[in-house]
């Protein structure tokens, strides 16, 4: 009954699935290794801006308390 199917799926399983899955998984992993080279920059520009807030922070405190003492009392 489905002797017609027989060859075209073997062809199929044969030819176009290793072909597939390769293809596939190239892809994949070529497209995992861009993503991760732009995440560790954009990880390593956020701990520098976060170091560059943490200074101002500090400062900002620095400054409030010369001028300010009571300031941390206000909150």
């Amino acid at each position: 009954m489905f002797d017609f199917l027989f060859v075209p799926t073997i062809l199929f399983i044969v030819i176009v699935m290793p072909i597939w899955i390769t293809m596939h998984y190239r892809s994949k992993s070529s497209s995992q290794n861009g993503l991760q080279d732009n995440k560790r920059e954009q990880l390593d520009d956020l701990l520098a801006s976060i170091d560059q807030l943490t200074d101002r922070i500090g400062t900002l405190e620095q400054i409030l308390d010369d001028e300010h003492g009571g300031w941390r009392q206000h909150q």
